[in-house]
């Protein structure tokens, strides 16, 4: 459990170009606006510094590696100095082929001491993802103001429920989904994906917050914060920038239906429309094991 009860969470759809400058300019910004916000944990959309390749940046395009510890560095210092933490969608070199070689498509977690936590890479690549980037192999949890934080990366946290049940096995209160999607035509998916992202939260009861890239003309997908239950807690508006900050009350982050815990269920399930004693008999039972 966290040490805290309350956390506030900022993400910032931002606009996303081909140009690392533009792209660094812009997550500066958006820390600065939320430093004045109150923000304590800051999440920032897929691929965000060098943008994302194949729709945005040329697949091929050289991995600017020098760059990239530059950015990070600079925003792991200014993290630091506001107290804020981070989560940063980038990209990492591969270690056998630094410029040439297909990136990790990464988020990089910053502490609120601004220390540079590690990364998570994508595990999971779309048939795009694949001509640009190498998967990742792993999950990892990192701790944001005393509380377990997970993250996953869009399309592996849309399409594969395990990836958020990872995260939440390892003790995740709270997942960031960082996402790009997308330039393409495919507005049927916004239904899809925002219940997709509903039911993350809800089938662990855990808090799941979403972060686009603000896109044009097509955003297929908002940057979304949903509650334990599956409620929308916050929403941002499609196809603008737009920081969207949200007071979280981390204990009603059980991990109850992660967990099998069917007293701490009852609760989110039925509210007071179901009384303790409907139910009693069946806590008697013997408690399904953890997924």
């Amino acid at each position: 459990m966290a040490s805290t009860e309350s956390l506030t969470i900022g993400l910032a759809q931002t606009r996303q170009t081909d140009d690392m400058e533009t792209n660094t300019a812009a997550i500066f910004r958006f820390v600065e606006q939320a430093a004045r916000a109150g923000v304590q944990v800051l999440c920032f959309p897929e691929t965000q510094t060098v943008g994302y390749r194949v729709d945005i940046t040329a697949a091929d395009a050289p991995v600017p590696v020098q760059q990239l510890q530059d950015v990070h560095g600079r925003l792991a210092q200014r993290c630091g100095e506001l107290g804020m933490a981070c989560v940063l969608g980038t990209e990492i070199p591969l270690p056998s082929d630094p410029t040439g070689g297909k990136p990790y498509n990464s988020a990089l977690a910053i502490s609120e001491r601004g220390d540079l936590l590690g990364t998570h890479h994508k595990t999971r690549l779309t048939p795009l993802d694949a001509v640009a980037y190498s998967p990742g192999s792993s999950f990892e949890t990192f701790e944001l103001f005393g509380v377990t934080v997970g993250v996953v990366i869009c399309y592996e946290g849309f399409r594969f429920a395990e990836t958020t049940e990872e995260c939440v096995r390892q003790g995740a209160q709270l997942v960031f989904h960082p996402q790009n999607n997308t330039t393409r035509p495919n507005d049927w998916k916004l239904p899809v994906h925002h219940a997709l992202i509903t039911t993350r939260a809800a089938e662990n009861t855990i808090w799941f917050a979403s972060c686009n890239a603000s896109l044009e003309p097509h955003q297929n997908c908002a940057s979304m914060v949903v509650a334990p239950n599956g409620t929308v807690h916050a929403q941002s508006s499609l196809k603008q920038e737009e920081l969207v900050v949200a007071e979280i009350d981390l204990s009603q982050a059980t991990r109850a239906m992660f967990l099998g815990d069917m007293e701490t269920a009852a609760e989110m399930l039925f509210a007071e429309t179901v009384k303790r004693d409907e139910f009693a008999s069946a806590l008697d039972a013997p408690r399904r094991n953890p997924r």
